[in-house]
């Protein structure tokens, strides 16, 4: 089989979504739809965070950088996804597809270690409230976040890095939305058994510590809650906990499906589908999760909106 040279010049093709459909167009207008729904939502809660003094408090920056999460990731699928749709070809460069690679696996693993971090939070503010803002201080929040950017990013440069120095195979067809880790190799004509343990072993890690994190601050959050007296007090921790439960099932779900159980248990298909579902869909769920479910997002938003229908007229 013939190989070509991985310069900038040479291009992918990505058969994704647009192409399994019988209905494209349909299939564009739901991205681009949901695209907007990511972008206003969580372009929203970032302001509301922002502005709303009350909501200055380490939960809510954990939240905003899950909004930030999302941001980036939506913005580098579906834009990309309604142009190709336009040209009628779904192309993207070595230099693309590598950028891919490196935002989608800093992103995800960024994204795996504040999940642990979110559920930490909670274990702090319902276990110890007295100290929570000492525990939580704002130099240890951003220690936190600085700590898990960087070990996601290194993680990520040197897995692309290794990634694209494959020789490719001339068939540069990847069958799946977006340039990924495991439909990538498989166009290595190189043998990669070796890397590929290699990647799922810190697939595995990168998963299942910040998920065991998870597991047993939630175990301590929930017997904390139902011995709390005040009735409100545990309808207000559970409606909080549950939201966040359900992000980290809908992330979990997919990552564990995607990059932990083996390739012969699912379609190209089925990736496809799930790549949407991580990258396009979540992204705008996740907001509407946690503000729709909040009172203190939506007594922001009433009074950001309050601001502006009272605000003096030109």
């Amino acid at each position: 089989m013939d190989l070509w040279n991985t310069t900038l010049d040479n291009s992918f093709f990505l058969i994704g979504i647009l192409q399994d459909s019988k209905y494209p167009g349909l299939v564009c207008a739901t991205v681009t739809f949901l695209y907007l729904v990511a972008v206003t939502s969580n372009g929203l809660l970032l302001l509301l965070i922002t502005m709303d003094k009350r909501l200055h408090v380490p939960m809510y920056f954990l939240l905003s950088q899950l909004s930030l999460m999302d941001l980036l990731l939506t913005t580098v699928i579906s834009p990309k996804t309604f142009v190709d749709y336009l040209r009628g070809q779904s192309t993207i460069s070595f230099s693309g597809c590598g950028f891919q690679v490196f935002l989608t696996l800093t992103v995800g693993g960024a994204e795996d270690i504040l999940l642990a971090l979110m559920a930490y939070d909670r274990y702090v503010a319902i276990q110890h409230p007295l100290n929570y803002m000492v525990f939580m201080r704002p130099k240890v929040c951003w220690s936190m976040v600085a700590t898990y950017w960087l070990l996601a990013s290194v993680n990520a440069l040197v897995h692309t890095i290794y990634t694209m120095h494959f020789p490719f195979c001339r068939t540069r067809v990847i069958s799946h939305l977006l340039c990924e880790l495991p439909p990538v190799l498989k166009l290595a004509c190189a043998d990669t058994t070796k890397y590929l343990f290699m990647v799922y072993t810190m697939g595995v890690t990168f998963l299942f510590i910040p998920l065991s994190v998870i597991l047993a601050s939630y175990t301590l959050v929930l017997t904390a809650v139902f011995h709390m007296p005040s009735i409100q007090g545990r309808k207000k921790a559970l409606l909080t906990c549950s939201s966040h439960l359900t992000v980290v099932g809908l992330y979990y779900g997919a990552a564990v499906f995607m990059y932990v159980l083996p390739s012969t248990y699912h379609s190209p298909q089925q990736d496809n589908i799930l790549s949407m579902f991580y990258t396009i869909i979540t992204p705008a769920l996740n907001p509407l999760i946690y503000s729709l479910r909040n009172k203190d997002v939506l007594g922001a938003l009433k009074k950001v909106l309050g601001k502006g229908l009272s605000a003096p007229k030109l």
